[in-house]
C-alpha cells in the first residue's frame, strides 16, 4: 500500500542520491580542481579559473546530464507501460530513430546546405515529430493504437532509419563521419543552461501528463479492456502519454544523441524495488535516470587522463552487465495492480 507518508520518504531518499551525485560530478573533472576549491567555486566563494571552470562548465552539463537521464528513464516506464513490456525503452517505437536520422541529415548535409551544427538539434526534434505522426498514421489509422502495431511500425521504421543512417555516413567525409559517430553513441559535451532548459520544459510536460494519468496507466496495465470497464478512457490516455513520451524522447536525443540503456533499466529495476505503481514509480524514475546519468558522465569525464569518453559508452558498459544481472533474478509478476 502506497501511503504520502512512503511516497514522501522513498522520493526524499533519492532526491539524497541525486544531490549526492550532482555534487560529486561538479567535483571532479580532468582539470586537476580539487574538490574542496570546486565546492567553495560552487558556493560562492572562489573566483576566477576555479570559478570559471565550476560555474561555466561543470554545472551546466551536471543539470543537462541529469535533464536527460530523468527524460530518458521517464520515457522508458511510460513506453513499458504503454506496451505492457519491461523490456521496452524508448528506442522501440521509433521515435529515436527518427530524432537520429534528422540529426544525421543535418550533419552530413549541413556543408552542402549551409548550416552549421546549430541546425542538428532542430533537425533531430524534426524527425522525431514526424517518426510519432507516422506511428499515429499507421498504428492508429481505424481510430485505435494497438500495442502490436505501435511496436511492429518502430521495428520497421527502426530497420529503415538505420539504412539511412548508414547511407549518410558512409557518403559524408571523415570530418563528418566522425561526427556522426559521437553524436549516435551519445556524447553531454554540449551541456549549457540554454540546452538543459529546452530539455526541462519538455520533460515538465511529460512528469505533468503521467503524473496526471497514473491511475490510468496502473489500469491499463491490467489490459485495456478491464481498464475501459474500470473507466479510463483507453485511447484518449494513450495518444497523451504516446505525444507527451515522444515530446521527452525527441528534447533529449536532439542534443545528447542517442544515449542507450537508460529507459530501459532504471524503470526496470525500480519496478522490481518499488512496485509498479506509477504514482510511485514515474517520478522515482526521473531521480533514478538523472542520478545514472549524472555518474555515468562523471566516469566519461575522467576515465581518460586528458581525453573524454561518449557517454553513450559508459552507460552501455555499465546497463548491460546490470540489465542481464535483473534478466536472471528470480522471475516476478511487473504487471499487477498496485
Amino acid at each position: 500500500m502506497l501511503t504520502p507518508r512512503r511516497l514522501l520518504a522513498t522520493l526524499a531518499a533519492l532526491a539524497l542520491l541525486l544531490v549526492g551525485a550532482l555534487l560529486l560530478s561538479v567535483s571532479i573533472g580532468p582539470s586537476g580542481l580539487a574538490p574542496g576549491e570546486a565546492w567553495r567555486a560552487l558556493l560562492g566563494r572562489a573566483d576566477g579559473a576555479a570559478a570559471d571552470i565550476v560555474l561555466r562548465v561543470r554545472l551546466p552539463r551536471v543539470v543537462f546530464a541529469a535533464l536527460v537521464g530523468a527524460s530518458l528513464s521517464v520515457s522508458g516506464a511510460l513506453f513499458q507501460a504503454l506496451l505492457r513490456n519491461p523490456l521496452a525503452d524508448p528506442f522501440i517505437l521509433g521515435v529515436s530513430g527518427g530524432a537520429a536520422l534528422g540529426g544525421i541529415l543535418a550533419l552530413s548535409l549541413g556543408g552542402v546546405l549551409g548550416l552549421g551544427y546549430a541546425a542538428v538539434p532542430p533537425a533531430a526534434f524534426a524527425g522525431a515529430i514526424g517518426a510519432t505522426l507516422l506511428l499515429f498514421a499507421v498504428a492508429g489509422g481505424r481510430g485505435r493504437l494497438s500495442p502490436t502495431t505501435l511496436l511492429l511500425t518502430g521495428v520497421v521504421f527502426n530497420a529503415f532509419a538505420s539504412a539511412a543512417i548508414v547511407f549518410l555516413a558512409s557518403i559524408a567525409g571523415l570530418a563528418e563521419g566522425t561526427r556522426i559517430f559521437l553524436w549516435l553513441i551519445g556524447n553531454l559535451s554540449d551541456g549549457r543552461f540554454e540546452v538543459a532548459a529546452w530539455v526541462a520544459l519538455f520533460l515538465a510536460l511529460g512528469l505533468g501528463c503521467a503524473v496526471w494519468l497514473a491511475r490510468d496507466l496502473d489500469l491499463l496495465a491490467l489490459g485495456e479492456e478491464p481498464a475501459a470497464q474500470l473507466g479510463v478512457e483507453v485511447e484518449r490516455a494513450k495518444r497523451v502519454l504516446l505525444v507527451a513520451t515522444s515530446l521527452m524522447v525527441g528534447a533529449a536525443v536532439s542534443v545528447a544523441g542517442l544515449v542507450g540503456f537508460v529507459g530501459l533499466i532504471i524503470p526496470h529495476l525500480l519496478r522490481l524495488v518499488f512496485g509498479p505503481g506509477h504514482r510511485l514509480l514515474v517520478p522515482a524514475a526521473a531521480l533514478g535516470g538523472a542520478t545514472f546519468l549524472v555518474l555515468c558522465d562523471a566516469a566519461a569525464r575522467t576515465a581518460l587522463s586528458g581525453g573524454e569518453l561518449p557517454v553513450g559508452a559508459i552507460t552501455a558498459l555499465a546497463g548491460g552487465p546490470l540489465f542481464l544481472w535483473l534478466l536472471r533474478r528470480p522471475a516476478r509478476r511487473l504487471w499487477v495492480e498496485p
